[in-house]
């Protein structure tokens, strides 16, 4: 898997985590409810769907991503022009923490690699600290601005807009299957692993839940084994809706500029 909006630099080397069991609902499904005209969600339910992305686009929210080999929450408030992520990627061999901070046009990370820092010269100085990245200097490095492609982090839009099939189960939840082979730009829309998945890739199963306005508050995705990676369960939620906070800057004692090493690593 690569978190579009959030591939940066090293974690655009260490984030695929292709994989796939069936989306696990918990219990018995419950039968399906028509949307009430008054909620102003589509009856159709993909134009539910598709709709329910909209508060996405208005980038004031927060959310969470999780998977077998990692977690990750975030911030977007369009309002301030500022968002943050921080994610934990690894396993029993290797954990690795990421923190991202934009206020635009500047950009702050820390990243700590644990023990893969032990024994690089100066690497062991980021480990605890910001670096700043100048916004001239970076002009190359695309995946620092997190505003550049909209502020969805999972790109829920444009998987919708590939749904081979969708039913509703409940009021406000759905399940169905996307054609991953016709999203161009999606969470999980690696060309590899396209290869890898064949046919699979056109009915990825799926689950989503709506808030009471018709709003993308938790979609889950199954993308089955490919290759030499096993099965894993995608689960994005989002909160907030109009009603995040603006990110703050780090403390200035906790911040250092970036190395040169630091800007190539975005590019």
């Amino acid at each position: 898997m690569n978190i579009r909006r959030w591939s940066v630099g090293v974690i655009a080397a260490t984030l695929l985590v292709p994989g796939v069991t069936a989306c696990n609902s918990g219990g018995d499904s419950p039968s399906a409810t028509a949307p009430s005209a008054e909620s102003g969600i589509p009856a159709d339910p993909k134009a539910a769907l598709v709709a329910s992305t909209k508060g996405l686009a208005e980038g004031n929210f927060t959310f969470t991503i999780t998977a077998d080999s990692m977690s990750g929450k975030g911030t977007f408030h369009k309002p301030s022009n500022s968002a943050q992520m921080t994610m934990t990627v690894g396993g029993e061999d290797f954990t690795m923490d990421f923190d991202l901070i934009q206020i635009q046009p500047d950009t702050w990370v820390k990243v700590d690699l644990g023990d893969l820092f032990a024994g690089i010269p100066g690497m062991e100085a980021f480990k605890d600290k910001y670096q700043h990245l100048d916004a001239t200097k970076a002009k190359e490095a695309k995946n620092l601005d997190v505003f550049k492609e909209g502020s969805d982090p999972a790109a829920a839009s444009e998987m919708f807009e590939g749904l081979a099939e969708v039913q509703q189960t409940g009021e406000g939840a759905y399940s169905g299957t996307f054609d991953l082979s016709a999203v161009k730009d999606s969470v999980a829309a690696d060309e590899d692993l396209l290869k890898e998945l064949g046919d699979q890739a056109k009915a990825i199963p799926f689950t989503a839940k709506l808030d009471a306005e018709g709003r993308l508050t938790e979609l889950v995705m199954s993308i089955p084994a490919a290759g030499e990676a096993e099965a894993q369960e995608i689960k994005i939620t989002y909160a907030d809706y109009g009603a995040a906070t603006g990110v703050q800057k780090p403390p200035a004692d906790q911040v250092i500029e970036a190395s040169e090493q630091t800007y190539e690593m975005f590019k």
